[in-house]
């Protein structure tokens, strides 16, 4: 069974969302860049975090060779239809044991792929960071990427200075997707957390991996929890909100998607 590691919140200004974060009582590390030219900065929980990615001005992504996947052109990609929430990625101890658990469930798989790259710390210091990537695909979800994520240097990455939110939040409890019929999306579901058993509902279906609640709804459900438009029919699938909980939250604080770059964040109380 797999657990949320972090999702990708793809942005066109890296540096005005990070002020947006910031507003909203987040704290978020500096920037860094992916030897392909992305940027990002994260706000990392309690074991898990959110990336926000920036394709900058100018950089050219190469097109991936055959049987790659590229990370880069997929985030360029969805920020040409808009920003939001681009991809769940799930954590790994064992990239190999991935694949095979991915081939057997008769999953797309795509060339291994690993990176390393630099991370200054709270303390000013950079270090050595990387990771291993598994990528694969829903295929009646394309515009929702997929893969796990191994990482290298944990003893580099994460810092409890950098989890430390004026709001309050502490964990990543639940990532919510719209689909029009989220029983489609059941099978693939299963194989790509490792979750068999998964609990299906009027309202859509629910996944509880190792570390937070996946779950997919129908349009008029999330309208009907949330009161909130599902919006156009073909935006679906997609990841449309993410609930946040924490000790210090004193209430729920819902941060409306059209003020935040098309991602709805949902800030309840632990």
């Amino acid at each position: 069974m797999r657990g949320i590691d972090h999702i990708v919140v793809a942005v066109r200004d890296l540096a005005a969302a990070a002020r947006s974060y910031e507003a909203q009582g987040f704290r978020l590390t500096p920037v860094a860049r992916h030897p392909w030219g992305t940027e990002n900065r994260l706000i990392q929980l309690d074991g898990a975090f959110l990336e926000l990615l920036s394709v900058p001005a100018g950089v050219d992504i190469p097109a991936p060779a055959r049987g790659a996947f590229s990370f880069g052109a997929f985030n360029r990609d969805f920020l040409a239809a808009g920003e939001g929430a681009s991809m769940v990625v799930l954590d790994s101890t064992d990239p190999a044991a991935d694949r095979a658990a991915f081939e057997a469930a008769g999953l797309r798989l795509f060339e291994p792929f690993g990176f390393e790259r630099e991370a200054t710390g709270p303390d000013g210091v950079v270090r050595k960071v990387g990771f291993d990537l598994t990528f694969t695909e829903d295929p009646d979800a394309p515009s929702v990427g997929w893969f796990t994520c191994r990482n290298r240097y944990p003893e580099n990455f994460w810092k409890p200075e950098f989890q430390q939110h004026g709001n309050g939040v502490r964990a990543l409890a639940e990532v919510i997707l719209i689909a029009r019929d989220p029983a489609d999306h059941h099978i693939f579901l299963q194989a790509v957390t490792g979750v068999r058993a998964l609990r299906a509902t009027s309202l859509g279906i629910e996944c509880r991996t190792a570390r937070g609640l996946v779950s997919i709804l129908s349009p008029v459900a999330y309208e009907g929890l949330y009161g909130v438009s599902a919006g156009e029919p073909a935006t679906w699938p997609r990841i449309a909100a993410l609930r946040l909980t924490g000790p210090g939250v004193a209430a729920r604080r819902v941060i409306a998607a059209s003020d935040n770059r098309g991602l709805m964040l949902i800030l309840d109380p632990a």
